[in-house]
């Protein structure tokens, strides 16, 4: 028999239009991740750890050398203190992270305060663990909350918050305000913070990155999510880890270790050694991506689309109306993929009630010569529109 929870789901959307654009050969601005192969220094360690090192089951909590790195690399970069071996478990990627925190957390019943638009695989998974989820809608242009949001939201229900910071798809980097006030209706309702920030380490310009668990009163009440596949460009590794006080850890483990138990020993290594010689990539990575994120802004611009700001992430956003374009952006993807070749998100399959029906993600993490077709054909999209319109 099959499980109603599942089956009724429809594909997510990022394989939809990945497998699009496949198909029809379209240029890929929709699926967020980067078109050249990561780091070659981390890839060597990773090629020389499966020919030369251990490559039988690592330890279930991660790797020693990799959950030292992780603490080691949270201190120097956001001031934080960390026990590797109380707080810190590897798991297989940052979606395998939330699933041993829903899993290993949420009982029957308990409410889960959610900010839409939110990373696809949150509900079914807040679901299949027994939670009910209380949604905040956030809506351009910039995507913020305020305290009669939160109180709407909040009650005597509300066991767990999830946050995405910075925030995906909207590229907003929450500032210290917003997240100051989550913290206080963290503490007071008693909640736990899950903390999905795993785009941490790619924020422009003047943007900081707080994390909530350095929040008063949230260290024994967050759980911290990052990604080396985001920090290093490199996706496909699904590299992720948990940090939390020991009490959380003892339980998100214990879920952990009957969802994937461990992770690849080769990419564990690999991961530990680029967090120790990171060298100026922390800083040169997320140059490189403004001035790709630049390109395709003044492209899209110059041909008459209405482009919203993007303080982080791999992602900005068009917003079709104020660009001309009558279509829902679900509509309009479609016809962009189809008749223009060109694939994209639109931001309303982002949202479960009342969707912004009329914004589209583009990933900008692409060469030069990819954004710029990228920009002819989403000109070409737009022109198809309006002739149907």
């Amino acid at each position: 028999m099959t499980n109603p929870i599942y089956s009724s789901l429809p594909t997510t959307i990022f394989e939809e239009m990945s497998g699009l654009a496949g198909a029809l050969g379209a240029v890929n601005l929709g699926q967020g991740f980067p078109d050249d192969p990561g780091p070659e220094a981390i890839r060597a360690k990773a090629a020389d750890a499966v020919l030369n090192g251990y490559n039988q089951y690592p330890r279930m909590a991660g790797a020693p050398e990799l959950r030292e790195a992780v603490a080691a690399h949270y201190g120097r970069a956001q001031g934080l203190d960390l026990d590797w071996q109380t707080e810190v478990t590897v798991t297989s990627g940052a979606t395998e992270a939330l699933a041993s925190a829903f899993f290993g957390l949420l009982e029957p019943g308990d409410e889960v305060v959610v900010f839409q638009p939110f990373y696809d695989a949150y509900l079914p998974l807040i679901r299949r663990a027994g939670g009910v989820p209380r949604l905040v809608r956030l809506e351009p242009p910039h995507w913020r909350f305020d305290r009669a949001m939160l109180e709407a939201a909040f009650g005597p229900r509300t066991r767990f918050v999830v946050l995405n910071n910075p925030i995906n798809p909207a590229g907003v980097v929450l500032p210290e305000a917003d997240l100051a006030l989550l913290a206080e209706f963290c503490v007071a309702h008693d909640a736990v913070a899950i903390c999905d920030e795993v785009w941490e380490q790619v924020v422009f310009g003047d943007a900081v990155h707080r994390p909530l668990i350095g929040f008063p009163g949230m260290r024994e009440r967050t759980v911290k999510i990052g990604s080396a596949g985001k920090m290093f460009g490199l996706t496909g590794w699904k590299v992720g880890w948990l940090c939390a006080a020991p009490e959380l850890t003892h339980t998100l483990a214990r879920a952990h270790q009957f969802l994937t138990f461990t992770t690849p020993p080769n990419l564990q290594s690999a991961v530990a050694w680029g967090l120790e010689n990171s060298g100026d990539w922390f800083r040169e990575m997320p140059q490189g991506l403004a001035r790709s994120r630049d390109r395709l802004a003044e492209g899209l611009r110059r041909e008459g689309f209405a482009v919203l700001a993007s303080q982080g992430t791999y992602f900005l956003n068009v917003d079709l109306a104020a660009s001309g374009i009558v279509e829902p952006d679900r509509d309009f993807a479609l016809r962009a993929a189809r008749e223009a070749g060109v694939a994209s998100i639109p931001v309303s399959a982002l949202y479960e009630q009342d969707p912004v029906t009329s914004i589209l993600r583009l990933c900008f993490s692409k060469a030069d010569a990819t954004l710029d077709l990228g920009v002819e054909r989403l000109a070409r999209a737009r022109e198809l529109s309006r002739a149907a319109g």
